[in-house]
C-alpha cells in the first residue's frame, strides 16, 4: 500500500465527506472495496484501507435482532423493535407520540442508537427506545450538538449563514456545488495515484 503524506491523508479524510453516495460507491470500486452500507460506512472503509490496507467488511445485523427470528411482534411498549419489522410510518409515529408526547419525531441520533443496538444483537423494546429518545433530547437542549461530519451540506449552510446571511439560496447552492466538485476531484486524483502505485 502506497503511504500518503500526512497532509494528503488529511485532505482525503475531509474531502470524502463531500462526496455523494454514488461517488463513494465508485471510489470503493476503484480500490476495490465492498460498497454496501451507509455513507459513513463507505467513508470509514476507504479511510481504513488507504491508511492500513485493511478492508472493513459490511456490518451484518445478527439474527437475534431480526424480525425473522421472532414471532410477529405487536406494536406495544414491551415489544422488541426488530430489524425488518420496525417501520418509520404514520402508525409507529402516532404510537411514539402516545408514549413520549406530541413533540416526538424520528431523529438521526435515535436511528443511530437503534442501529447500534441491532448490530450488537440487543434490540430494544419500544419503551427503551422512547426512554432513550426523551433523555437524549433533554441532553441536547443543554448541549448543542453539531451536525454529523457526513452532513457537510448542513455544516456548510450554518457556517455560511454566520459569515454572510445575505446570500440567496441559489448563490449558496452555487458555492456548495463548486466546493463539492473540487473535493470530488481531489478524492479521485488521490485514489487514482494510489491505484497506479499498487
Amino acid at each position: 500500500m502506497n503511504k500518503l503524506t500526512k497532509a494528503t491523508q488529511e485532505l482525503l479524510n475531509d474531502a470524502l465527506y463531500y462526496l455523494k453516495m454514488e461517488e463513494l460507491k465508485k471510489a470503493c470500486d476503484m480500490l476495490p472495496l465492498p460498497d454496501k452500507g451507509k455513507k459513513i460506512d463507505l467513508i470509514n472503509r476507504i479511510i481504513m484501507f488507504v491508511q492500513t490496507g485493511k478492508i472493513i467488511e459490511c456490518s451484518i445485523i445478527p439474527n437475534q435482532s431480526r424480525a425473522s427470528s421472532y414471532p410477529t411482534q405487536p406494536l406495544s411498549a414491551d415489544a422488541l423493535m426488530l430489524y425488518g419489522a420496525y417501520k418509520n410510518d404514520a402508525k409507529t409515529r402516532a404510537f411514539f407520540k402516545n408514549l413520549i408526547g406530541y413533540h416526538f419525531h424520528f431523529t438521526a441520533f435515535g436511528i443511530d442508537w437503534l442501529t447500534d443496538r441491532w448490530l450488537k444483537g440487543e434490540p430494544p423494546t419500544y419503551q427503551e427506545f422512547a426512554n432513550y429518545w426523551i433523555e437524549e433530547t433533554e441532553r441536547r437542549k443543554q448541549t448543542k450538538s453539531r451536525p454529523k461530519e457526513e452532513w457537510k451540506y448542513i455544516n456548510f449552510l450554518q457556517e455560511m449563514n454566520k459569515k454572510n446571511s445575505l446570500l440567496s439560496k441559489s448563490e449558496l447552492m452555487q458555492q456548495w456545488k463548486k466546493i463539492q466538485a473540487q473535493k470530488t476531484y481531489e478524492v479521485f486524483k488521490i485514489l487514482e495515484s494510489i491505484r497506479k502505485t499498487n
